[in-house]
């Protein structure tokens, strides 16, 4: 397979284009030019974050292409991740082709076709899910978003301060322009790999011995094909280099690295914000088969090691105004970049995020492994701050806050926001969307607020306690301080919000915040059906994955406690205290008695009595437990001799 996929790389194979380039005859003499493309593959993406993939002959779709476009094809919303919207009785829904993306084509380099001596392809095309004549899908929400959140910011352009600060007329914009960027990181291991210690992954990661070191072996080969291959699908590779996890490989009698266990991160340019979210997705995709080529176990889980660094997808999102004379100009930098950090409608953009996280939480984190990577200690973000610079002529560059301004002297387009608690399993579809909503209501605010750049500063740099137009009296949103190090948790509590320990704290929000809720309602595209429906989604992987998965593997993992002291003639007292300690845990969280349910018990019995109060504290409970039993069963066994 290896071969079939470096002879294809530089070849004239069609990797991607654009629909909207092309009528239905010059598309269909294109696909008939490449007969290697023999199927097609609709991907809409549902409210799960879940991509649809299935395989229809090409001929269907070249017998009529218009009809295709336009009505796509139908399936059993049982099929997709739309709770209380696809139902068993009412389950059709439309996946819709999508026009105006770019489509591409997905290569299997293990199926050489012996007509055209190239790997069978599949045209993969970007969808909408449609249900009762209604888009309900993330890609759609998305879309809508975009289009709504343009003719707001052209309404707020009406406003002449905001003019004057970016020194524009109205009639001189042509367009809005939404532009947004992931970043991946990701673990790579060999699959035999099974021997490596957390303790030495966490002193290599407090040694920085693995960060932006040089890539070697196979690793460094599947990093450079899959920045290859991105640039072959549009994606422009700016960048992939290790990250601060992992541990030095080992090199094998035959000259090949074994062991392998590190983590990396790949970079790419930027693009409008629905495109952007389906490169991340292709990226994904592409970088994990490539990876398993060279024989390489990839993962995207947010914390897939308990006690490293886990990975995140930083989400950048900015907004400029492409001009009718040619040109850009970006929304959120100032006129004079040596006296303001941001412009009005910047300041709004940034409050706006910062306000209402709370409601942007559960779709940033929706899942125990994404809030098991929100831990102080890992370069993760937990408290909701930013940070902005410590001053003009020094760019932010603080890793341990939740937001951070991205700002060039030399280059006004640079000005965003990097958005740092996402990772890669985080539905970035509605990631961006929901920031956009709530930078709307920032900006919004400024500009009706008439406060000018300093102003709004000044509101943005507030005191814990002290009155604010917008912001929340008793919260701090700034710091260029490492608020793990400066403050202790109960203050980073106080200042910038207790963050949540569970997925149902995080999904509390949707009742506990109606007044924030108001920002994702705006425009009727975040509506009560599709808020419903996610937390329905939500909800349910949350407590299928307890029920049927970490129970059972922490039940299992708790019976290999097994005594090693007995029969030993070195034990002593300590020894059986320790080991006592440990079977008291494990009574605690298994054995149900006649008097007492185990812990396991209970937190089954609340998830099937909807009492999810009790289960959320049970399961967090249970978490401290488990982590106080794997430590102290170390300390004992260590002591065994």
């Amino acid at each position: 397979m290896i071969e079939n996929l470096i002879k294809s790389l530089g070849t004239d194979l069609l990797y991607f284009f654009y629909k909207k380039d092309y009528d239905v005859e010059s598309l269909k003499t294109l696909l008939l030019e490449h007969p290697e493309i023999q199927f097609i593959s609709l991907v809409g993406v549902d409210l799960g974050g879940n991509d649809t993939d299935e395989k229809i002959p090409i001929k269907l779709f070249l017998d009529d292409i218009e009809l295709f476009i336009k009505e796509g094809i139908q399936t059993d919303g049982s099929s997709v991740v739309l709770p209380g919207i696809a139902s068993l009785n009412d389950g059709k829904v439309e996946i819709i082709p999508d026009e105006d993306v770019k489509w591409y084509v997905d290569y299997n380099y293990d199926n050489i076709d012996y007509k055209t001596d190239r790997p069978v392809g599949t045209l993969k095309i970007p969808c909408f899910l449609k249900h009762n004549g209604q888009f309900i899908d993330s890609r759609s929400i998305l879309k809508q978003v975009t289009n709504f959140l343009k003719k707001e910011v052209m309404t707020l352009l009406e406003n002449e301060t905001l003019l004057n600060d970016l020194k524009i007329k109205k009639e001189e914009i042509e367009d809005v322009i939404l532009t947004s960027a992931t970043e991946l990181e990701f673990w790579v291991r060999t699959p035999e790999n099974n021997d490596v210690k957390v303790k030495d992954l966490s002193t290599s990661q407090v040694m920085q011995e693995q960060y932006w070191k040089r890539t070697k072996g196979t690793v460094r080969t599947a990093l450079e094909r899959s920045l290859n291959f991105l640039d072959l699908y549009g994606l422009e590779a700016e960048m992939g280099h290790k990250e601060v996890g992992g541990v030095k490989a080992k090199l094998s009698s035959d000259g090949t690295t074994t062991n392998i266990m590190e983590q990396l991160e790949i970079d790419w340019k930027y693009a409008d914000a629905l495109q952007a979210a389906d490169n991340e997705l292709l990226a994904r995709t592409f970088v994990k088969e490539i990876f398993q080529y060279h024989g390489l176990d990839v993962s995207f889980k947010a914390k897939p090691i308990e006690g490293v660094a886990g990975s995140g997808e930083h989400t950048h999102v900015g907004i400029s105004l492409k001009l009718k004379k040619g040109g850009y100009i970006n929304l959120f930098t100032p006129s004079d970049m040596k006296k303001n950090y941001l412009s009005i409608i910047g300041w709004g953009a940034l409050m706006g995020i910062l306000k209402n996280y709370e409601i942007l939480n559960p779709f940033i984190s929706p899942t125990n492994d994404s809030l098991e990577r929100l831990k102080p200690g890992f370069e993760a973000p937990v408290s909701i701050v930013a940070s902005i610079g410590s001053n003009l002529d020094k760019p932010s560059r603080n890793r341990t806050v939740l937001l951070g301004l991205i700002r060039d002297l030399m280059n006004p387009m640079a000005t965003r926001f990097e958005i740092r608690s996402p990772n890669p399993h985080s539905n970035t579809y509605l990631v961006i969307a929901t920031l956009y909503q709530v930078m709307l209501d920032g900006m919004k605010y400024a500009i009706e607020s008439g406060k000018n750049n300093l102003e709004l500063e000044n509101e943005f740099k507030k005191g814990y306690g002290d009155e604010a137009q917008y912001l929340e009296k008793n919260r701090m949103y700034h710091s260029e301080l490492d608020v793990f190090e400066e403050f202790t948790e109960d203050e980073r509590s106080k200042l910038f919000g207790k963050p949540p320990a569970t997925v149902w704290d995080n999904l509390k929000s949707f009742s506990i915040y109606p007044d924030k809720m108001k920002t994702l309602y705006y425009g009727n595209i975040f509506n009560e059906k599709i808020i419903n429906s996610y937390y329905l989604a939500v909800l349910n992987r949350w407590t299928i994955e307890i029920n049927n998965r970490i129970i059972p593997q922490a039940a299992k993992l708790m019976k290999n406690f097994q005594p090693l002291h007995h029969n030993n003639t070195l034990v002593n007292i300590l020894d059986e205290n320790r080991w006592n300690t440990i079977l008291q845990f494990k009574i605690d969280l298994l054995k149900d008695t006649d008097t007492q349910l185990s812990l396991f018990t209970r937190l089954r019995n609340a998830i099937n009595e909807s009492d999810f109060d009790l289960a959320a504290s049970l399961h967090i409970k249970i978490q401290d437990i488990f982590k106080s039993i794997k430590k102290l069963y170390s300390i004992y066994k260590r002591n065994i001799i």
